[in-house]
């Protein structure tokens, strides 16, 4: 019984982790790939190219979604801590 509320919550965990990292994770992504595509059109192969790029959208996406992660990880926190006495008495 015990097995089945520690899977749940790995389960929503890992759902909540995927969730708030996707919009970075897609945007440094997106950014990589057209800085790629930018190289192989001018042959320019500097490797230090991407890592400017990627830190400034990274940082940006921080800034723009961050409320929205920050409201999902509450939500998370909150619904786990509001579940803990009924967890209790399994």
């Amino acid at each position: 019984m015990y097995e089945d509320v520690v899977l749940g919550i790995a389960n929503e965990a890992v759902l909540t982790i995927l969730l708030v990292s996707a919009p970075i994770l897609g945007a440094a992504l997106l950014t990589g790939l057209l800085i790629s595509i930018l190289q192989a059109t001018t042959q320019l192969q500097e490797m230090t190219l991407v890592f400017v790029p990627k830190i400034i959208m990274v940082f940006l996406i921080v800034i723009l979604f961050g409320p929205w992660m920050l409201n999902i990880i509450t939500a998370f926190t909150h619904e786990l801590y509001a579940n803990i006495p009924q967890m209790l008495t399994i």
